[in-house]
């Protein structure tokens, strides 16, 4: 068989796949498998957004879009900026990728070279670090640790940064552990990224609205206006919708930065999904009652988890401020023995006998580069999140 290139060595597949792979392979095999692992709303996309899929197919809006997003989007997203961040964007300094991930690909394939660093305070969403890789670039973890609620500060921000720093990522609400930087937080970050002009700034928003207990979202090129000419800000209607299925994500910035992403695109897929584009410019425009009603579960769910995790033997969980996970610590659970025998060193074995003994789906929190931690996602319906729950209680009562 013919090889394969160096850089397919420098990424692997995403462990929340992984598991969940695991876990369906599980419930084929008629297990009754309790899946807490996708990142991925448990709600129907809005009704008006599918209807203006619908309505645009059937009138043969089906050709090739613009690579960078129809007008009709753009415009959308335009005033969502505005709406929601004061953000006033250019229609040539906003992209439409098919997901936020593309928008993130774009561009990280559009500024990194080999050898330069993109500074990620982790716990974090892998792909960021295995993006940076694939352009050989150099991922530099910041560590944030659960005393500071997981939130990075400007100090070890400053600390990392290099002359062959090209950009720091900031995930507000983050993935894994659902913490929150406010605006003042944000604030003293802006302080250190003015001492270090070559350095982009990359804000990843996509759980933006899904934020609890009045606290207010604020991204990065709101807070320092001054530095919106190197802050690329990213969002979609994957999460705030429930549609992670349609593949729109968008991203505002500087223009020459949106013109080099959408370059970038044009070499991997071209423009995004005609129909799709329509139902993202309906769910941005039109009735927002159901993102309220998300929220109102996820911020239940949440209640849920963190009290029952926390009454869990060996586990303590920290209650974030929004996005729809949990990252209890399992320090407490490792050196014992499970009812199956099994001895659990590291989150990674803590994973896998939830799984194969209690038939638990949790991702390990190595995979987001910081352990002993698990990420449990509560975007599931409250009775399998609540059966989960009481699994784990019994597996931890059970270790020896």
């Amino acid at each position: 068989m013919p090889g394969f290139s160096s850089r397919l060595g420098r990424v692997a597949l995403a462990a929340s796949v992984q598991m969940t792979i695991k876990a369906r392979e599980l419930k084929a095999a008629g297990k009754p498998v309790v899946t807490l692992t996708t990142g991925e709303p448990n709600f129907d996309s809005p009704p008006h957004a599918i209807e203006a899929a619908h309505q645009a197919a059937l009138k043969g809006d089906t050709k090739y879009p613009p690579q960078d997003g129809t007008r009709v989007l753009k415009q959308a997203i335009q005033r969502k900026f505005k709406r929601d961040s004061g953000l006033d964007y250019a229609l040539d300094e906003i992209a439409v990728s098919n997901g936020g991930k593309q928008c993130l690909f774009n561009a990280i394939m559009a500024t990194v070279d080999p050898g330069d660093e993109v500074i990620i305070p982790v716990p974090s969403w892998i792909a960021y670090a295995q993006m940076t890789q694939l352009c050989e670039g150099v991922p530099v973890l910041v560590n944030c640790p659960q005393n500071n609620g997981f939130k990075p500060r400007a100090e070890d921000i400053d600390a990392a940064i290099t002359p062959k720093t090209k950009w720091l990522v900031l995930n507000n609400p983050n993935n894994p552990t659902g913490a929150c930087c406010s605006a003042a937080e944000i604030a003293e970050i802006a302080v250190v990224m003015r001492k270090h002009p070559h350095v982009w700034i990359l804000s990843d928003d996509m759980y933006e609205h899904l934020v609890f207990d009045g606290f207010q979202h604020a991204t990065f090129a709101q807070v320092a206006p001054d530095l919106k000419d190197r802050t690329l800000t990213v969002s979609g209607v994957s999460k705030t919708y429930a549609m992670t299925g349609w593949r729109i994500g968008f991203a505002g910035g500087p223009k020459p930065l949106i013109k080099a992403m959408t370059v970038m695109q044009g070499q991997a897929t071209a423009g995004t999904s005609t129909v799709g584009q329509a139902a993202a410019a309906a769910a941005l425009d039109g009735p927002q009652d159901g993102v309220d009603v998300q929220i109102e579960a996820y911020k239940r769910r949440r209640d849920v988890a963190v009290a029952m995790l926390n009454a869990a033997k060996g586990i303590s969980c920290h209650k974030p401020e929004g996005a729809f996970y949990v990252f209890p610590n399992v320090a407490g659970c490792l050196g014992k023995t499970t009812t199956g025998g099994r001895v659990l060193h590291n989150d990674e074995d803590v994973c896998l006998a939830l799984l194969e003994e209690h038939y638990v789906a949790t991702v390990h929190g190595a995979a987001y580069h910081m352990s002993p931690f698990l990420r449990i996602s509560t975007a599931t319906a409250d009775d399998e999140l609540l059966e989960g729950l009481k699994r784990i209680q019994t597996f931890c009562e059970g270790l020896r």
